[in-house]
């Protein structure tokens, strides 16, 4: 099956799961290409959660290692004209590098989404921990990072 067969389905949510498997075991060097044209969908909202899931699974599984960057370049471009895929990468970059303990601004991980902050308060990195606890976008980020910071200093 590709791409233009799984278009031809009226049915969103069978397109939808047609693409999670295809995006699910394409090879590498396909991949950008692949992502590119789940993104022609008619259907931007459905095609652009299925790409989302995508990036989440993939980013999750690459962004300790040194593949990263690369992968991160190519998506980028596959994704370019999309502000929520586009957001979505840079906040994986963002938390590669406060991970990694890679140089990061704390005015990047501010303006980042709760879901990322949360992510990084429940982390090790004690600087954006702290920058969090002091100045998280919520009351549930700044009390879950100094919840964090808390059992640090206990430790």
């Amino acid at each position: 099956m590709n791409v233009h067969d799984i278009q031809q389905n009226p049915d969103e949510h069978g397109r939808f799961a047609d693409y999670l498997d295809m995006l699910e075991h394409v090879a590498d060097p396909d991949e950008a290409d692949l992502v590119s044209h789940v993104l022609t969908d008619p259907d931007q909202t459905m095609a652009q959660s299925a790409v989302l899931r995508h990036l989440d699974r993939r980013a999750a599984g690459l962004y300790p290692g040194p593949a990263y960057q690369r992968w991160a370049q190519a998506m980028a471009q596959a994704t370019s004209g999309h502000p929520f895929l586009d957001q979505r990468l840079r906040e994986w970059s963002l938390f590669r590098a406060i991970t990694l303990k890679l140089p990061w601004q704390p005015e990047n991980l501010l303006a980042s989404s709760n879901s990322l902050q949360l992510k990084t308060a429940a982390g090790t990195n004690t600087e954006a921990i702290e920058t969090l606890a002091e100045a998280g976008r919520t009351k549930r980020i700044r009390n879950a990072a100094r919840t964090g910071l808390n059992h640090r200093s206990e430790s």
